[in-house]
């Protein structure tokens, strides 16, 4: 059988020509369909969570301030660590690439910023964050989805050659496309997580959940990843994927991942159902 999904590719849309007026702008300023589906992704998300912690009791402004310090944090050590752990040679000819954060993303390096951020924002504010991350990640999902989506347009993800129906139809022949993969494995956890709000659950159920459901399945679909360098028309898999004692980067952060979402199952019902505590900055004055 052959591959049944197209290449489809979304050229950018140019907001303003280069040289509109005299020397402005110095390059052409387009939207780019990846970014933009990002950018809805995240504002989906945010919404997503505001109303969540509306609806559970939680203070709002604790709550947008614990989101900004883990998105700022997200996108930062997405690039860092994906450069670090992806292309360690780039960045021993050009340190100062860890500091282009346009220039990559990796999921995983994301992750692990939004931990971070969580954690510092938890010492700053001296709160406990399970509460306020859990619902978080109840609408990450939502998030989630718009960007896998952005990923399957932008054919960034490319894999190994294939002629299932499921393979996209590359310039070069046909393919599997991971961006794709992933965003048919979000769509129903998602869907699901939707569902779920309709009633408060534990704290602590939402993030052992996604731990557990993506871990795994991201863990297998990494050794489908493509190897070598490959030119596969708007997408680049230069010299393909690092890999360490045989496994991805994804995949050794895949292993810790797990382990902590059977830490969160067991312990959510002993988290409780109440509304977690205010920082002091964000309670109302007397």
């Amino acid at each position: 059988m052959a591959p049944l999904v197209p290449y489809v590719h979304l050229p950018d849309v140019t907001l303003l020509p280069a040289h509109l007026i005299g020397d402005f702008p110095p390059a052409r300023v387009a939207l780019k369909p990846f970014g933009t589906l990002v950018a809805l992704g995240l504002y989906a998300g945010t919404v997503c969570a505001l109303r969540v912690a509306r609806r559970r009791g939680v203070n709002e402004r604790a709550m947008v301030s614990f989101l900004t310090w883990i998105v700022i944090s997200s996108f930062f050590f997405a690039h860092v660590l994906d450069t670090l752990s992806y292309y360690p040679a780039e960045v021993l000819r050009d340190p100062l690439s860890l500091l282009r954060l346009w220039e990559g993303l990796s999921s995983f390096g994301g992750f692990t910023g939004s931990i971070i951020g969580g954690l510092l924002w938890r010492y700053w504010y001296k709160t406990p964050v399970l509460a306020y991350s859990d619902i978080v990640l109840s609408c990450f999902p939502v998030s989630w989805t718009f960007g896998r989506l952005g990923c399957s347009i932008a054919h960034d993800h490319p894999g190994l050659r294939s002629d299932a129906w499921f393979a996209v139809r590359y310039p070069d022949g046909g393919r599997l496309d991971l961006g794709l993969l992933e965003l048919w494995i979000t769509v129903p956890l998602a869907l699901v997580f939707l569902h779920w709000l309709r009633r408060p659950r534990p704290w602590g159920f939402y993030a052992g959940v996604i731990c557990t459901y993506y871990a795994p399945l991201r863990f297998l679909l990494d050794f489908l990843r493509e190897r070598a360098g490959v030119d596969v028309g708007q997408s680049l898999l230069a010299g393909g994927d690092a890999r360490y004692f045989g496994l991805t980067p994804a995949q050794w952060g895949c292993i810790p991942l797990f382990v902590l979402g059977v830490v969160l199952l067991r312990r959510a019902p002993a988290a409780g159902l109440e509304p977690p505590p205010v920082p002091v900055r964000f309670r109302p004055r007397p």
